[in-house]
């Protein structure tokens, strides 16, 4: 059972678990990316996002088994080569954003929920972040883990208390209201942002030995990680089209329901999704180091752990503060979307796939 948990359901949970971050866990990339294409059309483009992810994710880990690139500076140095640089300034930008984005929902919702400074709610999502990847590997693996359990439970509470209020207006909803176009395009545009924290995932996929556990970890491990955003999607078509402008989709529906234990109980979790989003991104850059300490025979200290996470989050809380939530989410990811398919995706499902079949010719060969 341990082997199974390790193989097929650590790697999705942790994928889960830095994807939601502080757009899809508040709501707000589901209402800036799917809900402006009716309900339906929404669920539809949702759909295209998983298949892609499942693809990518199976291509990502077999590349990764096979060259045993288990930190994101290996893994591109071989899709790459001497362009693997590119994917690390992208990939640090997108970092800065996402964790922007984070900050600024921290701050967000320790105001609304309990009239706290913004500025208090972000500094304590800093703190936590520090203090988890401070300990490293093992930590953030467990907390992820065990956090992403704790998000089913609470966004299938979330969504049965919904439709027991208000589920004939979702059902109206859905069968009712017209698919607009630029669905399908908008499941490749949120699947192609996402993919660029496949990554964060490697240190966790050592485990897997073949290709079939390969390929089935990534294709679950992108059901894994859509199946809250799918629960909480279903819940905002209730309250369709007035959520689609708000800032903060989840206290939205929160008010609209008016259920105390269920507001602290989602707050709490969504709190600590905030926490192991930032704490997942950042493990990556810190193995990337740890990884070129090594390859010098010298070891990282623990303590460049929390001042890496220092520095990046004090930047990005910097930025959040003066940009917001809903603009750093409209405007922040699109270019960087582009470049993660042009650096990223294609390259994985072209190079990537040649290099994987040389490597079964070699193997073939040697035998």
């Amino acid at each position: 059972m341990k082997k199974f948990i390790q193989r097929y359901l650590l790697p999705g949970a942790i994928f889960q678990s830095v994807v939601i971050g502080g757009g899809y866990g508040t709501g707000r990339e589901l209402a800036e990316f799917f809900m402006p294409h009716g309900p339906l059309g929404g669920l539809f483009s949702m759909m295209v996002a998983t298949a892609i992810w499942g693809t990518v994710l199976a291509a990502s880990f077999e590349f990764a088994r096979v060259t045993g690139s288990y930190d994101y500076r290996s893994f591109f140095r071989n899709l790459l080569g001497p362009f693997w640089i590119l994917f690390e300034i992208a990939f640090l930008l997108f970092m800065v954003i996402v964790l922007s984005v984070i900050g600024a929902a921290a701050g967000e919702l320790a105001h609304a929920a309990w009239g706290l400074p913004k500025f208090a709610g972000s500094g304590g999502f800093l703190l936590a972040v520090i203090v988890l990847v401070f300990y490293g590997s093992n930590l953030v693996a467990g907390f992820l883990s065990v956090w992403s359990l704790l998000l089913y439970v609470v966004y299938f509470i979330f969504l049965a208390t919904t439709l027991a209020k208000a589920g004939n207006v979702a059902i109206a909803n859905l069968s009712t209201q017209q698919v607009t176009p630029g669905w399908l395009w908008d499941g490749v545009r949120y699947a192609g942002y996402n993919m660029s924290v496949v990554p964060v995932v490697l240190f966790a996929i050592r485990p897997l030995k073949t290709r079939r556990q390969a390929l089935t970890s990534g294709y679950l491990a992108g059901i894994i990680a859509i199946a809250p955003a799918v629960f909480f999607f279903i819940a905002m078509t209730a309250y369709y089209p007035d959520i689609t402008s708000a800032a903060l989709p989840a206290s939205y529906i929160l008010d609209a329901l008016g259920i105390f234990w269920l507001t602290i109980l989602f707050q709490v979790m969504l709190l600590g999704t905030f926490v192991e989003t930032g704490a997942g991104l950042i493990h990556s850059v810190n193995e990337r180091i740890a990884a070129n300490f090594e390859e010098r025979g010298a070891q990282m200290s623990r303590f460049v752990r929390p001042a890496v996470a220092f520095v990046m989050l004090t930047v990005s809380i910097l930025l959040a503060m003066s940009v917001g939530l809903v603009d750093l989410i409209a405007k922040g990811y699109g270019i960087l979307t582009y470049v993660f398919i042009a650096i990223f995706i294609l390259p994985l499902l072209t190079v990537g796939v040649w290099k994987i079949m040389q490597a079964d010719k070699r193997s073939k060969t040697a035998g």
